[in-house]
């Protein structure tokens, strides 16, 4: 029985080293290649929201929401550019760590799963950093409902995670399908709610757009900040349904194809 306990205590001990040591390997590729590298990672939000509150500020007098446009922006825009961005990192997992993952010790799961954990850490690092910047800088008095908050970004990491591993395969099969992904994603940034309510939105058009997972996302987020918002269309057991069902298929097709998968591209 120790002899045993022993053996699993130390295969978590280099699992666990794989992936912090995967982790380490993307945050000097990733960010660590100039001095500007995480400083990007925040100017990019940050710019993308204040874009949206100019254009928006001349077209309409307030927001759909509260009396604050970089606020409301960036609850939307904050979780659906960190779903894009994962979904798309996640997807070229096995392309990124090839070379690491012809050593026993390293698998597939822990190139998708590192990946995973930092790319979600600098996101939360960066919404905190955003949306905490907004309402000092404005002065706003906001009193913000953390569970729920924390639910909606819970909610994004699913399905990021979940769409990411059917992404990592395709994207190994068949590279086009990058290039296709990129194409169906562009329409997404008007259809997710990131520029209105979903409860503001004329039938039959509110149903077609419920079936948008980042919808239910992005509502639940600003349920988080505004608290006289009642989100009642938002669904969080949609969108873990989803997750789910992408999360099992992809991991399904992985693991029977990633041998094959890496000797194509070796």
């Amino acid at each position: 029985m120790a002899l045993l306990s022993g053996l699993l205590v130390g295969r978590r001990f280099v699992w666990g080293r794989s992936v912090i040591a995967l982790m380490l390997r993307e945050m000097a590729t990733s960010y660590g290649r100039s001095p500007g590298g995480y400083i990007w990672a925040i100017a990019e939000p940050v710019a993308g929201v204040a874009l949206l509150t100019v254009v928006f500020s001349f077209l309409m007098r307030s927001p759909p929401l509260g009396n604050n446009f970089p606020l409301f922006y960036a609850t939307g825009f904050l979780p659906f550019i960190y779903y894009i961005s994962l979904t798309a990192k996640l997807g070229q997992a096995i392309r990124f760590s090839r070379p690491l993952l012809a050593y026993p010790a390293v698998s597939f799961f822990d190139a998708i799963l590192s990946r995973f954990l930092l790319n979600t850490l600098t996101n939360l690092l960066v919404f905190v950093i955003v949306a905490g910047g907004i309402i000092v800088v404005y002065g706003l008095n906001v009193s913000l409902n953390l569970p729920v908050i924390l639910e909606a970004f819970s909610m994004a990491a699913a399905l990021a995670f979940g769409v990411g591993t059917i992404n990592c395969y395709l994207f190994s099969v068949a590279p086009v399908w990058e290039r296709v992904w990129a194409i169906l994603n562009r329409p997404m940034f008007i259809l997710s709610g990131i520029f209105f309510l979903i409860e503001s939105v004329p039938e039959p058009f509110r149903t077609l757009l419920s079936y948008n997972p980042l919808v239910h996302v992005i509502a639940k987020m600003r349920q988080g900040f505004f608290p006289t918002y009642d989100a009642r269309l938002a669904d969080p057991l949609y969108v873990y349904l989803v997750s789910l069902i992408c999360m099992f298929f992809g991991m399904l097709l992985l693991n029977r194809h990633h041998r094959m998968l890496l000797n194509e591209g070796a």
